[in-house]
């Protein structure tokens, strides 16, 4: 069933479930888009095509919130936000090594080789630039909850930019090394946006979850209490 977080005439915020895909793709497997669609044409009872506007994509094994406009005027607006960084996309990670400093940025250049990316030297052949930030919210054992936010939105930026720090997302089967059978401990938790008509600004927080989050509960409700007032 479709998480709805919130919902109007013109926006629609849902929260992506892991190992689900946004936008089709040629697996022909089922995607989030898809199902927002059919909710939308269920619940108003619309014949014909519903419209609906895919402004940002998740990996596909990440979970969190995405945006999604339900007119061509509203698509193009939040679209502008995205372009020029006034929509904030914010995450929580949970990543192996306690050393991580408190808080960095990662500054550096991507590659996407087949859909697998790497930072490569400045300089590179169509390599894209990617600017990260995060800050340490707590540790445990030998792992660190990060809150991570973005300047640049690259291809699995997160992924490799923390990967080529030493310090690879837990249970991320493609660029770490943990054993599969849990969800990639990253999520699309914090969502800023100006809303497309009524030029407000909204904030939507949507809570982790999966197995290597539940040590940090104390943590994560207390960044999205704090980041509420």
């Amino acid at each position: 069933m479709l998480n709805v977080i919130y919902e109007d005439n013109h926006l629609l915020i849902v929260e992506k479930p892991p190992n689900l895909l946004t936008q089709g793709d040629a697996t022909g497997d089922p995607c989030l888009a898809d199902m927002a669609k059919a909710y939308l044409k269920e619940k108003y009872n619309k014949p014909g095509d519903v419209y609906l506007g895919l402004v940002h994509r998740l990996d596909r094994p990440v979970g969190g919130l995405v945006a999604l406009a339900r007119t061509s005027k509203a698509a193009s607006r939040l679209s502008d936000q995205l372009r020029t960084h006034a929509m904030q996309r914010e995450y929580l990670a949970v990543v192996h090594g306690a050393d991580i400093a408190a808080n960095g940025t990662c500054t550096g250049y991507l590659l996407d080789e087949n859909g697998t990316v790497r930072c490569v030297p400045e300089g590179t052949k169509d390599a894209k630039q990617a600017v990260l930030h995060w800050d340490t919210l707590g540790t445990r054992d030998d792992l660190a909850l990060l809150h991570v936010r973005l300047e640049t939105g690259r291809k699995h930026q997160i992924r490799v930019q923390l990967a080529n720090q030493g310090h690879p997302i837990v249970q991320d089967m493609r660029y770490g090394t943990d054993p599969p059978g849990e969800p990639i401990a990253l999520w699309g938790a914090r969502l800023i946006l100006t809303h497309p008509i009524q030029k407000n600004t909204m904030r939507f927080y949507s809570v982790p979850k999966g197995k290597a989050f539940d040590g940090f509960q104390a943590e994560i409700d207390e960044w999205i209490i704090k980041e509420k007032i």
